[in-house]
């Protein structure tokens, strides 16, 4: 299977939420794995791999809205598609 040449690139930053401007449904498609300093999380809600970040949602506390409050991880971020 060549399904490399069909999967878009990664972008700098990528969201879940899409109601973000770093929401890119094509990229979402598929299953998008992240490694934070050689650790996989199945749970990140956004990524920067220029800033180093990752954010992840902390236990079950939610916000005022109703969404996930999140945490900030640091280090080196590396997505792939598996």
């Amino acid at each position: 299977m060549n399904d490399t040449a069909q999967r878009p690139s990664f972008p700098d930053r990528l969201s879940v939420d899409p109601r973000s401007p770093h929401y890119v449904a094509a990229i979402l498609e598929f299953d998008v794995g992240i490694k934070l300093n050689g650790k996989e999380f199945n749970n990140v809600g956004e990524y920067c791999i220029s800033e180093g970040w990752i954010k992840i949602p902390a236990g079950r506390a939610l916000d005022r809205k109703g969404n996930p409050m999140m945490t900030k991880l640091k280090g080196q971020v590396e997505p792939f598609y598996r």
